[in-house]
């Protein structure tokens, strides 16, 4: 009898204790977790924590992967935009000579027939000369060797002395002088040494396309008649072969030639056309930053350093032209009382920025440097930006950044 009583306590004892050590085990295990949770969070968190960080950075970050792949397609399709470019250029250029010359030496005046050629070929010559120099001229990088400047940074990609005005190109992988944007379509990046020759070609392909889209209006309203016509008829003579023989089906309207050359028309206009309303949108896009003295990216800089200096109370809402919001009325000089204005501090006016942008010194460099070919460098070196010669008065920006 006692030892059944003493087995019993035993195997009470037993489970008491299994109890306690299976309870005290599920608690360490649960804290733990609770630990390794709180410790993971705590190093996610340092790893994402900035005090810089805001919805630009957050956007830009989860653009990254976009951004990566857009450079390397850009930067293995450079060949194939620009193959694109010569090849639709071609062959606008073939069919002017081969079908629409021809027609213009048979019924055009010689007063008429004088100004086509002329003109025609004066712009082909400016768009070949100077989409040859935007391809072929280097940008301009600066020296590896930081001895030969002076007041830079470093790029933080590349580790080399970066001037003012220069920017890194992700896609050239390389610093790049007054960095404007890479384009793909000449497969090189727009900087100090070829930015004009990419302006120059941008407004002489506009000016060309809009002269094509212009002189060939009536033709292609005649091409485009006349193609539906030939589709009417194909249409008839499909109805009228199928209650006939072979031998009795009516011959075709048009002639294969016939029929090449309306094509050819409507492939020009509506090409030209497309053309110029997208080259020219984006050519005057950059007329109104070579006004302001800006590139592309510093317009987006100037904009954001603007916007930070305003919410700190330093300058006035005015953009480069001293007028201030609220304060039109008062004059274009007035800006709000003890603030300053923000300036551009590489912009001479509107017309000395675009006499230093086209190298014009003397009144006759604007027919020989800019209405005709010419391979003049521009002003400076990308490395320092003093006073170009053909500025008459440089007015000093009163916030220089």
């Amino acid at each position: 009898m006692r030892s059944w009583q003493r087995a019993l306590a035993a195997g009470m004892r037993l489970l008491l204790k299994c109890l306690r050590l299976g309870r005290r085990r599920r608690f360490k295990l649960v804290r733990q977790a609770g630990q390794l949770w709180h410790y993971g969070r705590l190093c996610l968190r340092s790893l994402l924590y900035n005090s810089f960080t805001d919805g630009d950075v957050v956007l830009d970050s989860l653009f990254e992967p976009v951004y990566w792949l857009v450079d390397h397609v850009t930067r293995w399709f450079g060949v194939v935009f620009v193959a694109l470019v010569i090849g639709l250029t071609s062959s606008i250029v073939a069919i002017v000579y081969i079908c629409l010359l021809p027609l213009i030496l048979q019924t055009y005046t010689p007063a008429w027939i004088c100004w086509h050629l002329a003109y025609g070929h004066w712009n082909l010559i400016m768009i070949v000369f100077h989409y040859y120099m935007a391809i072929t001229t280097s940008p301009g990088h600066p020296p590896q060797a930081k001895d030969d400047l002076t007041g830079i940074s470093i790029c933080r990609k590349c580790i080399a002395p970066k001037p003012a005005r220069t920017h890194h190109c992700s896609i050239c992988n390389r610093c790049v002088l007054k960095m404007d944007h890479h384009c793909p379509w000449l497969n090189n990046c727009v900087g100090h040494y070829n930015h004009r020759y990419f302006f120059s070609f941008c407004l002489f392909m506009t000016m060309g396309c809009i002269y094509c889209s212009i002189s060939g209006w009536e033709m292609f309203r005649d091409a485009y008649a006349a193609i539906e016509r030939m589709k009417l008829l194909e249409k008839e003579r499909l109805q009228v072969a199928a209650n006939q023989t072979y031998y009795q089906t009516p011959p075709p309207a048009f002639s294969f030639r016939q029929r090449a050359f309306h094509k050819s028309v409507v492939y020009l206009w509506v090409l030209c056309s497309s053309v110029a309303l997208a080259l020219g949108a984006l050519t005057l896009w950059h007329a109104a930053l070579i006004t302001r003295g800006e590139t592309s990216i510093e317009r987006h800089i100037n904009k954001k350093e603007r916007q930070r200096l305003q919410k700190k109370g330093k300058v006035s809402a005015a953009c480069g032209t001293g007028r201030g919001l609220g304060q039109g009325r008062a004059g274009p000089d007035t800006h709000l009382p003890g603030l300053q204005v923000f300036r551009n501090p590489y912009s001479y006016g509107s017309w000395d920025n675009w006499k230093v942008f086209l190298g014009v010194d003397v009144p006759r460099h604007w027919l020989t440097r800019v209405l005709l070919p010419s391979p003049h460098l521009p002003h400076g070196t990308g490395l320092s930006w003093d006073l170009p010669p053909c500025v008459s008065k440089h007015r000093t920006p009163l916030l220089a950044l």
